[in-house]
Parts: C-alpha cells; sequence; structure tokens
C-alpha cells in the first residue's frame, strides 16, 4: 500500500499516516460560514482537502473514507444579513429570512465549489441540524467542571484543561499578554470562551438549561465531529487562520468532553493567499469571489490549477502570470489527450509518480510536473490529471471566452477544444499558402483563405515574422468547416 506522509500541525513534524482504522478512515474539515459568495481564499482548503480526499479515496477505497465538511448556519453575520433585509421592509419572520439567506448562500457555494472540479464530501451537516448535540454536550462540560453558567451565557473554564494551547504552541499566560482578549465581567478567567450564548426576540434561539439561546461557533464542529465521526478520527483540516482559537477551542472541549477519545490524530493546515504580492482586501481594490472570476471568463479547473500550484502549506500569491500559464498548460493538456476517453476506474493505474508526489504531504506542485513529463503518453496523462480533479468532460468540451494567441500554439491566451484544432490547422495552411504564392506571385488562394477566416470573425496578421490568427468575440468556427 502506498505510503502517505502528512503534515501534522500539532506534533510539527512530517510523519507516516496511519489510519485508526483502515477500513473506516474518517476526515473532518471546517467548511463555511454561509451569509456570503466564498472568496478566493475560502476556495484554498476546498480544493487543498478535495485532493486529499481523493487521494485517500484512491488508496483505500471510496467505501472505506468519510469526508465531513460541515455549514455554519447559525451566526451574527447571517443575523445581520437577514435583519438588514427585514429592515428594508420584507414582513417575513426573521427565522425564516435567515433560512432563505442560508439556502441561497448553500446553493451558490455548491455551484462555484462544483465549478473548481471539488467533489462532495460524504456529509455536509448544518449546525442547525445539531443544537441538541451541543446542548448535550455543554451540559456534560458543566457537569463534569470544565464549564459555568453566567448571566444567561456557559463559557468553557480554559485553565481547566492542561493542554490548551499544545496546537498552537503557546501558554495560556502567553496568550493573554499577546493578544486582546474579550473582557465581560462573569468570566472568571480572560479566555474562558463561549459555549452558549442568549438570543433576545429579534435573534434566532432555542430553548436550553440556560435558558433561549444559540452556540457559539467553536462548540458546533465538536458536536458534528462527534456524532458522525466518534470520539477519535484520523484527520481535522482547515485553513491556517483557524488554528487558534477555532481549533484550539476545538481540541479542549471535545477532550474533556470525551475523554475517552483522542479527537483528531492529524492537524492540517492551509497557509494564507496573496493577489499580486498583497492581502486580499477590499480597499486594496483585490479582493474578489470565486463566481466574480468565473464571470470574468476564467475556467474553473484554471482557478484549480493555480491554487495547486503552490504547496498547500506555502502562502499562496494568485497572479495573472500564474492564471495565464496554468490556461496555456491546461490547454496543451486538452489537446494531446482531444482524441481519447477516460479509462474505467477499474482499468485505471495511477502512475507511480504522480502517487508518490501526492504522497509526500500533498505535494501537488510535483504532482503537476509529473502530469507534464506524460504528454508523450496521453492516455496516462488524462488518467492521472483526473484524479487530481483536472481534464473534467466538461472542461474537455468546453470553450474558454479568451482569445487564442496571436501564434496558435504558442504562448498566451487559449481557445479550448476542436475550435483550437481547427485554427492551427488553418493556421499551417495559410502558412504553406503563403509560402508557395512567394515562389509563384499567385496569391489568389491566399486571398481566399484570409477572406473565410476574416469573415469568421478572426483577425489575421501576416508578417515576417509569421501568420497570426485572433478570433474576436463573433468568432464563428461553423464558417470555417471544411476550408482547411
Amino acid at each position: 500500500m502506498t505510503d502517505i506522509q502528512l503534515y501534522n500541525t500539532r506534533t510539527r513534524r512530517k510523519q507516516r499516516f496511519e489510519p485508526l482504522d483502515p477500513a473506516n478512515l474518517r476526515m473532518y474539515v471546517c467548511g463555511p460560514t454561509v451569509y456570503d459568495r466564498a472568496h478566493l481564499g475560502n476556495a484554498r482548503p476546498v480544493v487543498t482537502f478535495d485532493v486529499l480526499f481523493r487521494l485517500l479515496c484512491h488508496v483505500y477505497g471510496a467505501d472505506h473514507v468519510t469526508y465531513v465538511r460541515n455549514f455554519t448556519d447559525v451566526d451574527d453575520k447571517i443575523n445581520a444579513a437577514a435583519l438588514k433585509r427585514k429592515q428594508a421592509g420584507d414582513p417575513r419572520p426573521l427565522e425564516e429570512l435567515i433560512r432563505e439567506r442560508t439556502e441561497e448562500t448553500i446553493g451558490w457555494y455548491h455551484a462555484d465549489m462544483d465549478a473548481l472540479g471539488a467533489l462532495r464530501p460524504s456529509q455536509e451537516p448544518r449546525a442547525t441540524e445539531f443544537i441538541g448535540q451541543m446542548i448535550a454536550m455543554i451540559g456534560d462540560l458543566v457537569a463534569k467542571g470544565h464549564a459555568y453558567a453566567a448571566e444567561g451565557h456557559v463559557m468553557f473554564r480554559v485553565r481547566s484543561y492542561e493542554a490548551y494551547g499544545a496546537l498552537s504552541g503557546r501558554s495560556v499566560d502567553d496568550m493573554i499578554a499577546g493578544a486582546r482578549v474579550e473582557v465581560a465581567p462573569f468570566k472568571e478567567d480572560p479566555m474562558d470562551f463561549v459555549l452558549w450564548k442568549p438570543s433576545d426576540g429579534d435573534l434566532p434561539g432555542w430553548d436550553s438549561p440556560w435558558g433561549r439561546g444559540r452556540p457559539g461557533w467553536h462548540i458546533e464542529c465538536s458536536a458534528m465531529s462527534h456524532e458522525l465521526l466518534g470520539p477519535s478520527f484520523d484527520i481535522h483540516g482547515g485553513g491556517i487562520d483557524l488554528q487558534f482559537p477555532h481549533h484550539e477551542n476545538e481540541i479542549a472541549q471535545s477532550c474533556c468532553a470525551h475523554p475517552e477519545g483522542g479527537f483528531a490524530k492529524v492537524w492540517m493546515h492551509n497557509e494564507m493567499l496573496q493577489v499580486e504580492g498583497r492581502k486580499m482586501s477590499k480597499s486594496l481594490g483585490n479582493f474578489f469571489t470565486v463566481r466574480d472570476l468565473l464571470e470574468q471568463g476564467v475556467p474553473g479547473e484554471v482557478i484549480r490549477f493555480v491554487l495547486l500550484m503552490t504547496h498547500y502549506r506555502k502562502p499562496m500569491d494568485w497572479t495573472a502570470e500564474k492564471v495565464r500559464l496554468a490556461e496555456n498548460t491546461l490547454e496543451r493538456w486538452r489537446t494531446f489527450t482531444a482524441h481519447l476517453e477516460p479509462s474505467p476506474e477499474n482499468d485505471f493505474e495511477a502512475d507511480p509518480s504522480v502517487i508518490e508526489a501526492l504522497a509526500d504531504d500533498l505535494n501537488t506542485h510535483l504532482a503537476i510536473s509529473k502530469l507534464n513529463a506524460l504528454k508523450s503518453e496521453p492516455q496516462k496523462l488524462l488518467d492521472n490529471a483526473r484524479l487530481l480533479g483536472f481534464l473534467s468532460d466538461e472542461f474537455r468540451s468546453g470553450k474558454m471566452v479568451q482569445a487564442i494567441p496571436a501564434s496558435v500554439g504558442g504562448e498566451g491566451d487559449l481557445l479550448w477544444g476542436n475550435d483550437y484544432i481547427l485554427l492551427h490547422k488553418m493556421r499551417d495552411r495559410l502558412v504553406e499558402l503563403r509560402n508557395s504564392a512567394m515562389e509563384t506571385k499567385d496569391f489568389s488562394e491566399v486571398d481566399r483563405l484570409k477572406a473565410l477566416l476574416i469573415g469568421a470573425g478572426v483577425e489575421v496578421r501576416m508578417s515576417k515574422a509569421g501568420v497570426e490568427l485572433l478570433p474576436g468575440a463573433g468568432f464563428d468556427p461553423a464558417r470555417l468547416e471544411g476550408a482547411e
């Protein structure tokens, strides 16, 4: 069996992955808070852990892997978005507006992540479906002395868990000294965090032993992962921004509530994302959602490719040059494999070099270079690219909205599929006719083909350097059929 090495944030080293039960491998990844569109930074963990999911399914079998990614559908940002609609004149109850907003946002999220080639997880629990389990877990923590009720709130007693800070590598006292923490008169300690908070009449709430209220953010994942994966499971993932306090708090409350388990065995975190060397920010004008890119004509697989060009544990810089490189590489792969069909799953043998790269802590940059090396074996290229989520049926049959390069097959933005192949042939034919005309001085055939191209919406540039074709927005390949 393939030897998978993964970097464990908790142990701070790369180590051999040994599942708790190879027949029942379990992974939990923190999902989105569904109040708005997913931005590009939100997409990085989705694509990262999608590759891990694919690798685990390939090595252990899809029937033996459970991947859970949650939706946080109870949150103050969601409440604010719904309240804004109500204040704008919507007469419906706030709960109905909240439900509508979360349903709408989950739909957007699915559409955008599907466009990136991400497989749906095995289960996608919603926080509001597990309120009962959260209340039970909080009650258990109170009974064991790890939490306390105060003024309608329930707080986790951080100093009751001696190992608090092990994930982030900081002591509780250092955290207090080096960070701003919420100060409330009912807190026993500045580091104590909320498990349950009260809700007034304008906010969604559920009945509990501590009054009508709603859960704190951190308790959600602990309750859902325990319910769906048990007190111990193999991998917990998410962005590095969640390491503290979210994941640190998850560990504390889960290990205190279920000391018989170990919670997550391996912790994995992807690094942050920048745009052209700068932090993505609305104030800098470089903030965009996945949907923004898709509507600008950047194919989902191009976005996926750019995200995987950088190792997940390194900060990633989104640049126009990387987008161009991704477009060119994917189009070459598309062209090399255009005449082939993917091998059936039961007849597919992954290339060892690709699997070895992925098994080395998801070295997707190396895996992409190994795929490039398979261009002389197009069937292998197609099958192994699909293992990483590239060259899907939709992508192979689709068309890019960008222009092809001036010199078809050279550097630049490319056109997809059969249209690319057709124009490549037309360019070669035009070069051949022009070379012949230079000797015979008869340019009638050159003029005829040039007129056909112009009539089909293609700009023709001819110079001493060569022949260049640039299809415009009105390019109609049907008008060129049979002309080559």
